[in-house]
């Protein structure tokens, strides 16, 4: 018998299972699931239950195998289609953005709470970094332009790796090298951690495409193996095993595999496992005495991040590509902070950098603060803004085998007021040969569509698209949905840009 074994797998379970469960209440309240996993933590910490907990190491280190997983998901359910026209601007938002933050709120907390110069550019750094958890939790529940999101979803899988670079190096007691190397050395690390990246991704899907194995559970082992080989790999090469991690997602993701569903669903259940446990371990390590003390800073820190830091910085990275005022802003409100920040604050924390257990309890009540506020507010501000897209159809993770064998996804879209896809009859959608729509729900009634059937205001439909004609099939559908079946009349393709 081991009774300290069994009654830690009992507190483990319960906290699980009570974690699982707030997810649907957490949904229904409007309130952030993270922020009830950090208060699940803070419950059975020492103001809770009594649990005493304060290893930054070892929390430190648990945080980052929790973010490769996460991260990993990120990129497996990213769409290349969509990542592509994007990624010029999420790769200066993760690198010029992140120096911009970084500058803007030192330069701030500097003058404001009177920091010295090296520990006010470390609350920069903590704080420059969204969060990937954050986002993709957030904005997969809105319905906005897939490159809006794609935007954010890729810069928050990318600027973790420039992040953590700097915070490592200023919560070094000093300069080893001039700044030049240091810089150097983040373009090295960033260089060949995407080329690990690479090399990984791919030389896993040419291995998973020919691989026998004897069970199909084993597929998605071997693909999430992959991504952590990846992170593995790019580390011992002293480079950014993060951005090694999301860009081997990325191709395995879009590289159709076999069983690709239950890769996409596995992936999925483990980021989430790893986001509970990631949080309740922050909570834990969180001393709720001293919180009173931090609020103040945190507010000054925040408003400096929100509102000159983080527009300046989407400003200036959008600089080149033309994008417009509103997706500006949404932009610079939806870079959503979360557990990240929390666990960069635990590096100098190990480090024993002086001011470094201030600035965690900062950052903890910063993001318990404005994941609070911005989560909450970010669907009302898109659609005051006019950045939604009601009419997007979503993909719906199913495992079917008739699906994997055409090597097809099966597509939601509603028809909201206001769509000219109303008064559509399916026949006029003139999808590509190749995908279909084999249901519409009406009233509650679901019913297999004829050509004749006219969509109306509130229908749901479910589309099934091959992977080689879902991208003209997804234009095509926007394309009606504003401006109706003469659509091509007038000169509306459904194309898309983030502008």
């Amino acid at each position: 018998m081991t009774p300290g074994l069994d009654i830690a797998l009992l507190l483990g379970a319960a906290v699980l299972l009570v974690a699982v469960g707030a997810v649907r209440l957490s949904t229904r309240l409007g309130v952030p699931s993270l922020l009830v996993y950090l208060a699940l933590g803070v419950a059975i910490g020492e103001a809770g239950l009594g649990i005493r907990f304060d290893d930054a190491e070892l929390t430190r280190t648990l945080g980052f195998c929790a973010l490769i997983v996460i991260i990993a998901e990120g990129g497996l359910t990213a769409r290349w289609t969509t990542l592509r026209p994007v990624l010029g601007l999420a790769s200066a938002l993760s690198t010029v953005g992140v120096v911009v933050s970084i500058v803007v709120v030192g330069v701030a907390v500097h003058l404001l709470l009177g920091l010295d110069w090296r520990l006010a550019l470390l609350y920069g750094a903590v704080l420059s970094s969204t969060d990937a958890a954050a986002v993709f939790a957030t904005l997969r529940r809105l319905r906005l332009p897939p490159r809006l999101v794609a935007t954010l979803e890729a810069e928050s899988g990318m600027n973790d790796a420039p992040v953590v670079l700097l915070v490592v190096l200023l919560s070094h007691q000093g300069w080893a090298h001039p700044w030049w190397y240091e810089v150097a050395l983040v373009c090295y690390e960033l260089g060949v951690g995407a080329a690990v990246g690479v090399a990984a991704g791919v030389a896993g899907t040419w291995a998973l495409r020919r691989a026998a194995l004897p069970s199909a559970g084993l597929y998605p082992i071997a693909a999430v193996g992959i991504t952590v080989l990846a992170y593995a790999a790019g580390a011992s090469l002293h480079a950014s095993g993060f951005l090694a991690v999301y860009v081997a997602g990325v191709l395995l993701g879009n590289a159709r595999l076999s069983h690709r569903q239950a890769i996409l669903g596995f992936a999925d259940g483990l980021a989430w496992l790893a986001q509970i446990g990631l949080f309740v371990l922050l909570g834990l390590l969180v001393s709720p005495a001293r919180l009173d003390a931090a609020v103040l800073p945190a507010v000054v820190a925040g408003l400096a991040l929100v509102l000159l830091a983080r527009p300046l910085s989407v400003a200036v990275s959008a600089l080149p590509f033309q994008v417009g005022l509103r997706e500006q802003a949404f932009l610079s409100w939806a870079g959503l902070r979360g557990a990240v920040p929390i666990v960069l604050a635990t590096i100098p924390l190990s480090e024993r950098v002086p001011g470094a257990e201030r600035l965690f309890d900062v950052v903890f009540v910063l993001v318990v603060i404005f994941t609070l506020v911005q989560t909450s507010t970010l669907g009302p501000f898109a659609r005051r803004l006019r950045v939604t897209a009601p009419a997007e159809a979503a993909e719906i993770h199913v495992e079917t085998a008739p699906l994997e064998r055409m090597r097809a996804d099966l597509l939601q879209l509603e028809v909201p007021p206001g769509s000219r896809l109303a008064g559509v009859h399916v026949d006029e959608l003139r999808l590509p040969l190749g995908a279909s729509v084999t249901l519409v729900l009406r009233d509650g009634v679901g019913f297999v569509p004829g050509p004749d059937t006219r969509l109306k205001t509130g229908d749901s439909l479910l589309i099934v698209a091959t992977a080689g004609v879902r991208d003209a099939a997804e234009r095509r559908l926007r394309a009606v949905s504003r401006r109706g079946r003469l659509a091509r009349w007038f000169g509306e393709y459904g194309d898309e840009a983030v502008g």
